[in-house]
């Protein structure tokens, strides 16, 4: 038995996975997958860095000359 998913039952994941197949085909879905992936891989990647910068911001206001001045 499959771990419910949105209080959905194995039986409706079946009937949406097979939705999914005759919507997209077999052919589009790996694209589909591969396109996600680069998609949430771009997402990620754009969050390091932007956290990154933040923290290298914090380091450099952090000088002894600016400790002084608050």
């Amino acid at each position: 038995m499959l771990p419910c998913i949105f209080n959905l039952g194995t039986g409706e994941i079946i009937v949406i996975l097979i939705a999914f197949l005759l919507l997209f085909g077999a052919k589009r879905i790996p694209e589909l997958a591969r396109s996600l992936g680069k998609g949430i891989t771009s997402f990620k990647q754009g969050i390091n860095d932007t956290v990154s910068q933040i923290n290298n911001t914090d380091i450099q206001n952090d000088t002894p000359a600016d400790k002084d001045r608050k």
